[in-house]
């Protein structure tokens, strides 16, 4: 009667984890079935590599043509760079150049009033002087022998200012030496010897 009993009790045993072997082997396949975590997580990182590697080096159709990379021009032999400076722009003035050709030079200043006006001479210039207009006509003098120190001057200044324009002066010297008798002058011939008197007596060297 025990025999039977721990008979019955064993293959109950059995029976009960066969049963739970068999559960086991069940989840095991169906976690097979379902695939590895880890394959699957393997797989699907290299599987969308593959993916984005073939949309981005897609190869282009025959016959098609590649846009060709963009490449600035080399510059011609002779050609300064882009933005490289030869020298200053035209037009600039360099600092200590001397002025330019065709600058108008500035003008010259106005003589004095008095240019070529010989001082008032002394006694024995004018002793001088008086005897060679005397030499011409006694006339021209007339016993005024200032007066005549004074025309002289004014014709010395004349003669300075108009050194060869000989008519002139003989123009002038008629108009400035004159008398009662002679209110136009003594006529050129004697003009000509009054500046010939003057210039040896009284007016600066020319």
């Amino acid at each position: 009667m025990r025999t039977r009993l721990l008979a019955a009790t064993l293959t109950a045993f059995a029976a009960v984890s066969l049963a739970a072997c068999s559960s086991s082997g069940s989840g095991t396949s169906a976690a097979g079935t379902g695939g590895s975590p880890t394959a699957s997580a393997t797989a699907s990182p290299t599987a969308s590599a593959a993916a984005t590697a073939a949309g981005t080096t897609a190869t282009p159709a025959p016959g098609a043509s590649t846009p060709a990379a963009s490449t600035p021009a080399a510059p011609a032999p002779g050609t300064p760079a882009a933005g490289a400076s030869d020298g200053p722009a035209a037009g600039s003035a360099s600092p200590g150049a001397p002025d330019a050709p065709g600058t108008p030079a500035p003008p010259k200043p106005a003589p004095p009033a008095d240019a070529g006006l010989p001082t008032k001479p002394g006694s024995d210039v004018t002793a001088k002087l008086v005897e060679a207009l005397n030499a011409i006509d006694p006339a021209i003098v007339g016993g005024k022998p200032d007066q005549a120190v004074d025309r002289a001057r004014n014709q010395c200044q004349a003669m300075y200012q108009f050194p060869k324009d000989r008519s002139k002066l003989v123009e002038l010297a008629d108009q400035r030496f004159t008398d009662a008798a002679h209110p136009q002058g003594f006529g050129p011939e004697k003009a000509e010897k009054i500046i010939d008197a003057l210039r040896a007596t009284l007016c600066p060297p020319a």
